[in-house]
């Protein structure tokens, strides 16, 4: 297989063999998870909102489709992919196409626009990885604390604007959740009302909302427990702090422009890959501090990383393997391990002494998609329980058809094709570019030995 040839972007089959260690320099794309939400923050604030650094990756790219088939009006920027503007409607349409929201799971997040707009919702029930329940009982309790109805029924959901208020809406939720939080916040600014708000996710995705929405006129203040969004000018409680978000507030006059930062996920895959071929490269266009819970896996393995505002270098040809015990236990709290690093930490885990133990409760049907795949290549990984398991390394790895179920199980299969002997052929490919839109081609910049396979 010739290493350097460009892939071909409809490719649904690539093979991969083992080569010479990863190295270079690799810029990531915008983050997908970030994307989505500030997608639906541009159509949520009622005017034009230009979004820089927008990936390419399929989800994205029907999260652009629903919004444009809602009624607003989307222009990409001449000589810009990754640029682009969203036009709040003229008029409301006679008839919108939102049959793409069973495409995505983030489909939800445009609900508050839809609300604004022509003040009801009749959304599909989402898409996505099928990697547990999509939590939108959540979702249905913060409509219900702005006053809103809700409706569901075998196809979807429907949610109405009940009668308008004034005033703070205070709302607690169970748990940490990213997409709750963004919702409630999205659905206060189109109420044009304070949010105060228990239990937030505080995920550089949320505060990538959270510091969009400043320049369009809100302020966002966090104690440890609580999240409160507010029109400028909202005077703080003791003990509140104020969250510095962007780097300046515009005037709210202004057209606002908004940038998706790096993919932090991208970014620790390709440090994964790195890392288990025995390479060193420079991975650009990610926030340092996005990265520290993987950086910190990473170290503990033996793995030297440093970190240099928007780049994570990795050094894996002097790595130094301590045979101690990884613990990468998914959780949604401030500064903790995001369960999207999970898989490739996994993968390259299979390659590293000691005994390491994984679990991600957050999405509990991610370990039935992943671990049959991984299996297939020889990995040997016991499952304690459906959200945790358990595997002792190094173990050898032999070539073998794998299929990614859901993103984060094709990354990881990527990663671990890169050490398996002989040649491993990925399907599935489609899957992977929901969250990539090319992630093969970063590894084949870096070196890898990467294919298409002919159909």
């Amino acid at each position: 297989m010739a290493p350097h040839r460009a892939l071909a972007t409809s490719a649904e089959v690539i093979a991969v063999r083992p080569g010479s260690p990863l190295s270079g320099s690799v810029t990531v794309d915008g983050s997908k998870n970030a994307a989505l939400p500030l997608l639906a923050a541009a159509a949520a604030v009622r005017r034009t909102v230009q979004l820089e650094n927008v990936p390419a990756s399929a989800d994205v790219h029907w999260m652009l489709t629903l919004i444009q088939g809602a009624g607003w009006h989307v222009a990409r920027a001449v000589g810009r992919p990754d640029s682009v503007v969203i036009m709040p409607p003229d008029v409301v349409p006679a008839e919108l196409d939102l049959a793409p929201a069973a495409r995505i799971r983030a489909s939800y997040y445009l609900v508050p626009a839809l609300l604004a707009l022509q003040g009801s919702a009749r959304l599909p029930w989402p898409g996505g990885c099928r990697i547990g329940e999509r939590g939108m009982d959540l979702h249905f309790k913060v409509y219900e604390a702005f006053g809103d109805r809700v409706a569901v029924h075998d196809e979807g959901y429907a949610v109405e604007t009940g009668r308008p208020a004034t005033g703070t809406v205070s709302h607690t939720l169970p748990f940490r959740s990213r997409g709750a939080t963004v919702v409630a916040v999205l659905r206060a600014v189109v109420a044009g009302r304070a949010l105060r708000l228990g239990r937030p996710n505080l995920s550089p995705e949320v505060l990538a909302v959270l510091g969009a929405l400043r320049p369009a006129g809100w302020e966002a203040r966090a104690g440890e427990q609580v999240l409160d969004l507010s029109p400028a000018g909202w005077e703080a409680r003791a003990g509140e702090q104020v969250l510095d978000l962007s780097p300046a507030a515009a005037s709210p006059a202004e057209a606002p422009a908004w940038r998706v930062p790096g993919d932090k996920i991208e970014a620790g895959t390709l440090a994964c890959a790195v890392a288990a071929t025995g390479g060193t490269a420079r991975i650009e266009g990610v926030q340092g501090r996005d990265v520290v819970p993987l950086q910190a896996a990473l170290q503990r393995l033996g793995i030297p990383t440093s970190v240099r505002e928007d780049v994570l270098l990795v050094d894996g040809s002097a790595a130094r393997p301590t045979g101690r015990p990884l613990r990468a236990i998914a959780t949604l709290a401030v500064g903790g391990l995001d369960a999207d690093f999970e898989p490739p930490l996994m993968a390259l885990a299979l390659g590293q002494p000691g005994t390491h133990l994984f679990a991600d409760s957050i999405n509990p049907g991610r370990h039935g998609n992943l671990l049959p795949q991984l299996a297939r290549l020889g990995a040997k990984i016991e499952e304690i329980s459906p959200t945790e398991c358990r595997l002792t390394g190094p173990q050898r790895l032999t070539g073998a058809g794998v299929e990614a179920t859901d993103i984060r199980t094709g990354s990881a299969l990527m990663v671990a094709a890169l050490t398996a002997r002989g040649i491993t052929t990925l399907g599935g490919v489609d899957q992977l570019r929901r969250g990539h839109a090319d992630l093969p081609g970063k590894l084949l910049h870096l070196g890898a030995d990467i294919c298409e396979v002919a159909p």
